[in-house]
C-alpha cells in the first residue's frame, strides 16, 4: 500500500519537473512526459484510494490525511479533464506540484484508523464528498489559469517579459479555460450541496443544521453563482474574472480548512 502511494508521488514530482523545464526550455517532448508521468501517478493514486477504501471498510475521506489524498487525486483528474478539453500545456506547471505537495502534507500526517459505522458508508456520502472535492478541484485550477492569464496580461502590456510571453497560451485562452473550470466546478459543488443536504436529511433529521462548514460552504456557492452571474450579465471576463478566481479559491481554501480547525461542527472529524 505505501510503495503505491511512495510510486505515486514520485511521478507527480517527475511531472512537475518536466513542466517545470518544458517552461524553461519549450521542449516540445516535455509537456508529453510531463503527462505521460501523471496519468500514471493518477491511476496509481486512484489503485491506493481503492485499495484504502476496501481495507477501512468505508469511503477514505475520514481524517484530514485520508481528505487531502481525496483532494490530490480530484486536482489531478481536474488537470487532466482541462488538458484534455483546452490543451493548456503550462497548466502542468501549477497542477503537478499542487497535487504533489497536498499528497506529500498527507503522507506526513499520521493516519489513526477511523471507526467503520454507517456514517462513512452510506452512498450519499460518497456521492457528496466525491462532487465536492471535484468541484473545489476545478475551482483550484480555475485559479491556477487566472494567475496565468494575470502574467499573461501583464507581458503583454509591459512587453519586458517576452520571456513569459512566448510561453504561455492567448489570454482568449486562459479566459475560456478559466470560465470552463468555473462552470464545472459550480456544476459539481451544486451536486455536491444537494447530496449533502439529503444525507443530512437521513442521519441528523435535517437538510440544514447551520454547522460552520455547512454555512461557508453556502458562502461559496454564492460566491461562484455572483462570478459566472456577472459573467453573463455583466460581461466580467479577463483580468476581472481572473481575480475573481484567484480570491474565490482563498475563500475556498479557508472552508476547506480554517472552519474546521476554528469552529466545532459535524465536519470536524475530517480534519483530525
Amino acid at each position: 500500500m505505501e510503495e503505491i502511494l511512495i510510486a505515486a508521488i514520485f511521478l507527480y514530482l517527475l511531472s512537475a519537473a518536466a513542466y517545470l523545464v518544458y517552461f524553461l526550455l519549450q521542449r516540445p517532448l516535455l509537456p508529453r512526459a510531463g503527462l505521460a508521468a501523471l496519468i500514471g501517478a493518477f491511476l496509481l493514486h486512484t489503485a491506493y484510494l481503492a485499495a484504502a477504501g476496501i481495507r477501512l471498510g468505508h469511503f477514505p475521506a475520514a481524517n484530514l490525511r485520508e481528505t487531502l489524498f481525496c483532494a490530490a487525486w480530484a486536482v489531478a483528474g481536474a488537470f487532466l479533464y482541462v488538458q484534455g478539453r483546452y490543451g493548456v500545456k503550462v497548466l502542468g506547471l501549477y497542477a503537478a506540484p499542487l497535487v504533489a505537495g497536498v499528497l506529500i502534507a498527507g503522507a506526513l500526517l499520521p493516519g489513526p484508523p477511523a471507526q467503520t459505522t454507517a456514517l462513512f458508508q452510506s452512498l450519499w456520502l460518497m456521492a457528496h464528498v466525491t462532487a465536492v472535492f471535484l468541484g473545489e478541484a476545478a475551482f483550484a485550477l480555475a485559479c491556477g489559469v487566472g494567475v496565468l492569464y494575470l502574467l499573461q496580461e501583464k507581458a503583454i502590456k509591459t512587453k519586458k517579459t517576452r520571456y513569459v510571453f512566448r510561453r504561455l497560451p492567448s489570454l482568449e485562452l486562459l479566459d475560456n479555460a478559466g470560465y470552463g473550470c468555473i462552470v464545472v466546478g459550480f456544476a459539481l459543488m451544486t451536486l455536491g450541496l444537494i447530496t449533502g443536504l439529503v444525507y443530512a436529511r437521513a442521519v441528523w433529521g435535517r437538510f440544514w443544521t447551520w454547522d460552520p462548514k455547512e454555512v461557508w460552504s453556502g458562502v461559496c456557492w454564492l460566491y461562484y453563482a455572483a462570478l459566472l452571474h456577472g459573467r453573463l450579465r455583466s460581461g466580467w471576463r479577463g483580468r476581472r474574472s481572473a481575480w475573481f478566481a484567484i480570491a474565490g479559491f482563498g475563500i475556498l481554501l479557508f472552508t476547506f480548512l480554517g472552519v474546521n480547525l476554528l469552529w466545532e461542527g459535524h465536519h470536524r472529524a475530517f480534519t483530525r
